[in-house]
């Protein structure tokens, strides 16, 4: 069994992201249990890297194998939210308690919390999957297309994530009715199904110059977050509105922001055009930990490290992407020896 890509740069990268952008940057971790529970973080952050990093890097060897594109990294990363929330954790039928909250009971039929599980796929499809994978990409371009496993590593990865589904599934209560569960993984092996179906080019954006500038992508990047929040503040404030309501509005703001990126952001410059979405994704994580989880203590310092890391790698494309001398053109001199 080997890793086929050296520096192993790229994958401590992702078990950086993976779980840190939907556990710790989201609070669902809190970085507090550094001092009050040290070794229950630790033990945490470790069986979650054998979960969402395993997770990852299974969807990216499969997208590089059968050379497809984001269409099928998305439908591959909701399908790896229906075996966290659904098959290991069981959030998609809890009777109520955090973290489903009201949810638990606005938007539930047949022993199923439907808008939680709508969401939940769709965070980490976005969130768990698609956004580390993109940062990963955009760090490491030379690495990109190429495989990171041979087929023993691989079936190593994907026995921990399978490990880390089944083992947890048996423990945890609240556990889904059988046809429920039935019908969870056949939705699964549908989304898996479609993503070996679908074209590379599903998702890929329009040839040629962008018709907004990078704020606009960035905008367009925090819809995906603003949908979830609607989804909450409407479910928590009790307005009235039809939990169906609620999940087509859900559904159309995203697929307005799909719209958007598809016929709006161009190949040309198409780095910095990916860098801006991210940084409109991760912009609302910061600010939920300002104005949401601001009162758990450390939870600012996380925010601050990943805002530096996304720094560092605007940084890193700025250079890459510089335009360079013309062909032909006179290069500078060297400095004269002292």
């Amino acid at each position: 069994m080997r890793i086929l890509i050296r520096p192993r740069l790229p994958i401590l990268l992702l078990m950086v992201l993976t779980p840190g952008i939907p556990e710790l940057l989201t609070g669902s971790t809190p970085i507090s249990n550094l001092v009050f529970n040290p070794i229950g973080l630790v033990v945490g952050l470790i069986l979650d890297i054998g979960l969402y990093t395993t997770g990852a890097l299974l969807i990216r060897e499969f997208a590089v194998i059968f050379r497809k594109g984001w269409g099928s990294i998305l439908l591959l990363g909701a399908a790896y939210g229906i075996a966290e929330e659904g098959f290991e954790v069981h959030t998609f039928f809890q009777p109520g308690g955090s973290p489903v909250g009201v949810l638990a009971s606005y938007g539930h039929a047949y022993g199923v919390n439907w808008l939680w599980a709508l969401g939940l796929a769709t965070f980490h499809a976005c969130y768990s999957i698609a956004l580390p994978l993109l940062l990963a990409r955009l760090w490491f371009p030379e690495v990109r297309d190429a495989r990171w496993f041979d087929r023993g590593a691989l079936a190593l990865v994907g026995a921990i994530f399978a490990l880390n589904v089944v083992g947890f599934g048996l423990l945890v209560g609240h556990g889904p009715s059988p046809a429920a569960l039935a019908f969870f993984v056949a939705v699964a092996a549908v989304l898996v199904a479609l993503a070996r179906a679908v074209p590379r080019d599903l998702l890929s954006v329009r040839p040629g110059p962008s018709r907004i500038g990078r704020l606009g992508i960035a905008l367009t990047g925090t819809l995906l977050w603003d949908a979830w929040l609607f989804v909450l503040i409407v479910s928590g404030a009790h307005v009235g509105l039809s939990a169906w309501v609620v999940a087509a509005i859900f559904v159309g703001v995203n697929l307005v922001a799909l719209a958007i990126v598809l016929t709006q952001v161009g190949t040309v410059d198409l780095e910095r055009s990916e860098y801006a979405f991210a940084t409109g994704m991760l912009v609302m994580l910061f600010l939920w930990d300002v104005i949401v989880e601001f009162s758990v203590p450390g939870i600012l310092a996380v925010a601050a490290v990943y805002a530096y890391l996304l720094y560092r790698l605007g940084r890193r494309i700025a250079r890459r992407t510089a335009p360079g001398p013309p062909p032909g053109a006179a290069q500078p001199a060297p400095p004269p020896v002292a």
